[in-house]
């Protein structure tokens, strides 16, 4: 592409500039503007259309807190304190049923469920408190990486640029695309329902993930007796599913539940969703690094994908800060490469782990289904490494200021 200095003299110049306003971006550009460094963000003002929920783990919660965003909403969120898994195959070899407990680690809860459009409000309050933060309600159009500068273009005929350009823009990125970086993708022979519901039994704080031959389907809890449902399954089961009635529908969710939450009524709002694995060849490259779905697309099983972006944004702000410390171009290929290497292990190390648990899931071969139902029995069994599981399942590698 042409330099956009060539078409327009003089841009805006930033420190970092963050594409994209979904949950990841905002964070990011919250944790960014917090460090000092001059931050734009460029995304529209749009309401969260839809009513799907997010388990923030427990460093998710750390970097909200940080930044000045949980206290807003959290009291529009339901604490996680156990986590059950229920193997509801009905095949030959089946695995025990376990219970995670936070206060086996000395942890209140695991993290915390909350509708995704209450912390994207949360988050847009913080964003317009921040004086080294300006907003722009706009999309970006061109992204153009230079020597020194990314030159962005916006539809609405603005021209910024920053010395850094983060990529929250989402799985089709137009930042992923400017910065060369190439991406595999694998389709999966499965697609997830989700949907709200109400039900007349408490749930003590106990998120259920029944496993079934198709997929996990997790009832995790919300506010009151409520709960919120992803379900997966092959495409033609969730496209029957999305079309069946409220009572209808209801009714295979309590059927699925086995009751445990007695009578169950589906609240408004539906979303279907094709799942897939999507990983860049790299995370950061030409003055832009990546995070949230332009950096990874996992399915829906661990409550891992929001929670990878949200550690994207702190690891990059970390980084940032550090940087501004150093005195060193926020751009530079030393500051990408500290990026990618804090993040390529994490994401995937968990990509495969997530693979891995959904083809256990998948296969009908008895070794599969045999080494599945021992790795079960184990973490029921011996508790220093139920211990550890449970530990690394909430990322306890990374804390905020740790490098």
């Amino acid at each position: 592409m042409c330099g956009m200095s060539d078409i327009l003299p003089q841009p805006d110049h930033f420190d970092v500039m963050v594409i994209g306003g979904g949950p990841a971006g905002v964070a990011a550009a919250i944790a960014i503007a917090s460090t000092g460094a001059s931050t734009a963000l460029i995304a529209r003002r749009l309401p969260y259309g839809d009513n799907r929920t997010t388990a923030l783990l427990g460093d998710s919660i750390d970097l909200l807190d940080r930044i000045d965003v949980w206290r807003r909403c959290t009291s529009k969120s339901a604490a996680l304190r156990v986590m059950r898994l229920v193997d509801d195959t009905d095949r030959l070899i089946r695995a025990p049923e376990v219970a995670f407990r936070a206060e086996e680690i000395g942890l209140d809860a695991f993290g915390y469920n909350i509708e995704n459009r209450h912390l994207m409000v949360a988050l847009e309050e913080r964003a317009d408190e921040l004086p080294h933060l300006i907003r722009f309600d706009d999309e970006a159009e061109i992204v153009s990486p230079e020597e020194t500068a990314v030159a962005v273009s916006t539809r609405q005929g603005r021209l910024l640029s920053a010395a850094l350009v983060v990529g929250a823009d989402g799985r089709k990125s137009l930042c992923r695309d400017a910065a060369g970086i190439s991406v595999s993708r694998k389709l999966l022979p499965q697609a997830a329902l989700t949907f709200n519901v109400s039900h007349n039994r408490p749930h003590r704080n106990v998120s259920t993930e029944f496993h079934t031959s198709a997929g996990p389907c997790v009832f995790v809890p919300l506010p009151g007796r409520n709960s919120s449902v992803v379900w997966v399954m092959q495409p033609r089961d969730a496209e029957r599913m999305l079309a069946l009635s409220d009572d209808e529908l209801a009714a295979a969710a309590e059927k699925q539940s086995h009751s445990i939450l007695g009578k169950i009524t589906v609240q408004p709002g539906r979303n279907l969703f094709p799942l897939s694995f999507e990983r860049p060849q790299h995370f950061a490259s030409k003055r832009i690094a990546l995070v949230g779905e332009a950096a990874h697309v996992v399915p829906p099983i661990g409550a891992q994908g929001l929670n990878m972006g949200l550690r994207d944004a702190g690891a990059l702000a970390d980084i940032v800060r550090e940087a501004r410390e150093r005195g060193d171009d926020l751009g530079s290929p030393a500051v990408l490469q500290r990026f990618e290497s804090a993040r390529r292990g994490d994401i995937n190390g968990r990509s495969m782990v997530i693979d891995l648990v959904n083809r256990s899931l998948l296969s009908d071969l008895l070794p599969v289904q045999a080494a599945r139902a021992f790795g079960l029995h184990l973490l029921s069994g011996v508790g220093v490494l139920r211990r550890l599981a449970m530990r690394e399942g909430l990322a306890m590698a990374w804390r905020p200021g740790r490098r």
